[in-house]
């Protein structure tokens, strides 16, 4: 199974990998989040012991080079200096890994002092994503995050003195954001010269403390209207500056796409290594238990602590149209051809067609992509592409 940008063959996309290190700690939990952490560091390294030998196990799992490696979570700026070493010496040691991989170590503002910044520019992390979210006191209480909006400056203006390569995150649509103050979080954005921006609209997910508040009418539910302004805000301004919308979420300048999320938006296989980690390698996609105790226990028995499942051509190629359509890159009707069969080539187009005549979806030398007028529903409308099992493989 490959995704493309120029036509890379099977053989290819198996010369290049992704390694996905989950750190599942965190000093408090966000109201919006339902990612898997602990804010109890009592087993962490137990935990960190874990991972290198799950690194261990698997390492025959991915058969070309590593040339990304993402450190996410959780809080992966809560790692000590030895214990980065320890799992950089696990990978270094178990896996081919190209001469100047992409390294990126996601952070908590709250985090980047000078002393962390200068022990992290000496490892092998080459590349921040810092946690900001907003630079407004009041947003990043609604969010309960750790940090506060002058760590949110400052982080940024300290870690440019250690890092060229450094990506910022920030949430639009959060309740009660008007859109001056969503223009004044990119207005400062801009000041402080990021060559990477990740933006996502605040989510209410099931079960979290901000979808109880929503319900109990303490917080302002989520506007998706507001949310759509503020998007289109935020393409415009920032395609204006000069960063390319390479993916729904993700803004870079020339030379600075995450070579992470380009690998995943593209179809690269990737291995993800801790508690709840999902991989995709040779068609197979796995995941981890999200249970901290469960995992170590697992694999200080030599166990992997994982499920996986099978991908169908049509789950392969219900894939493809989600993630192609969310890129810049767009689906390629030929890789349709090639990769899935006439048949569903031809489905494509017969379901294109109303949203060609909406002016949504856009077809231009056989590669369909969204118009600027599709791109906030290219989820829903992938969806609406989808294969539902019609035809057999």
């Amino acid at each position: 199974m490959f995704f493309n940008l120029v036509n890379l063959t099977f053989e290819e996309i198996n010369l290049m990998n992704s390694l996905y290190i989950h750190i599942p700690f965190c000093k408090q939990a966000c109201h919006y989040c339902d990612f898997h952490f602990s804010t109890s560091l009592k087993h962490k390294s137990k935990l960190i012991k874990a991972i290198c030998e799950e690194l261990r196990l698997r390492k025959d799992e991915l058969s070309g080079d590593v040339e990304n490696i993402y450190f996410g979570g959780g809080t992966p700026s809560l790692l000590k200096e030895s214990e980065l070493n320890l799992i950089f010496e696990t990978i270094f040691s178990q896996y081919k890994v190209v001469d100047k991989p992409e390294i990126t170590l996601e952070a908590n503002p709250d985090d980047l002092n000078v002393e962390y910044l200068k022990m992290l520019s000496g490892t092998q992390v080459n590349r921040l994503s810092i946690g900001v979210q907003s630079f407004f006191e009041e947003d990043l209480k609604l969010m309960n995050r750790a940090h506060n909006a002058e760590e949110a400056e400052s982080s940024i203006v300290l870690a440019k003195q250690f890092f060229d390569n450094i990506s910022i995150d920030l949430i639009y649509g959060i309740p009660d954001m008007s859109l001056d103050r969503w223009k004044a979080n990119l207005k400062k954005t801009l000041e402080l010269d990021i060559p990477h921006i990740s933006s996502y609209a605040l989510t209410v997910e099931p079960h979290t403390a901000l979808k109880h508040f929503i319900d109990k009418e303490i917080i302002s539910p989520v506007d998706d209207d507001l949310a759509k302004l503020h998007f289109d805000t935020l393409v415009q301004t920032l395609e204006n500056k000069g960063f390319e919308n390479y993916e729904f979420s993700n803004f870079g300048k020339p030379g600075y796409f995450s070579q992470n999320n380009t690998a995943y938006w593209t179809g690269k296989f990737y291995l993800g290594i801790g508690p709840s980690a999902h991989s995709h390698v040779y068609g197979k996609r796995s995941w981890n238990i999200n249970n901290n105790p469960k995992y170590i226990k697992a694999i200080e028995a030599g166990e992997l602590p994982s499920e996986y499942e099978l991908l169908s051509t049509t789950d392969r190629y219900n894939e493809y149209i989600m993630t192609g359509l969310r890129t810049k890159w767009g689906v390629n009707l030929k890789v349709v051809e090639s990769e899935f069969g006439l048949n569903y080539a031809a489905y494509l187009m017969e379901q294109i067609q109303d949203y060609q005549e909406q002016g949504l979806l856009e077809l231009e030398k056989d590669v369909l992509k969204v118009t600027p007028e599709g791109k906030f529903l290219s989820d829903g409308i992938a969806s609406e592409l989808f294969m539902l099992n019609l035809i057999k493989n």
